[in-house]
């Protein structure tokens, strides 16, 4: 029979671990470029948007539509960074502590 009071700490330390990693994510930024680095959006890891650069080359009237593309695919690849730094943070937090798949611990 599995030890029930080791697991109940493990439990409470993932979570004080999960609880600390949530508040160090909102002070990890990631860049997302599109456009050779014509358009440039910053995320934080929980997909916060913090800043758009957009350079003046594409101020422009008749390349409105090129530009909103731009945006949206800057932020398409800072998502992705997002996602990726937080799945790291993850894996490195539970360790080999099993979890089922699909979990969402935040």
């Amino acid at each position: 029979m599995p030890d029930f009071m080791g697991l109940m700490k493990q439990a409470a330390e993932l979570k004080s671990k999960v609880e600390a990693m949530q508040s160090e994510l909102d002070h990890v930024e990631v860049e997302g470029t599109a456009g050779g680095g014509l358009v440039t959006v910053k995320l934080t890891a929980k997909s916060e948007l913090k800043s758009v650069r957009i350079d003046p080359s594409l101020l422009k009237p008749d390349e409105a539509e090129i530009l909103e593309d731009l945006i949206v695919a800057a932020h398409a690849d800072a998502r992705r960074k997002a996602e990726t730094v937080l799945q790291e943070k993850m894996q490195s937090l539970t360790g080999g502590l099993p979890l089922p798949p699909g979990l969402k611990l935040f």
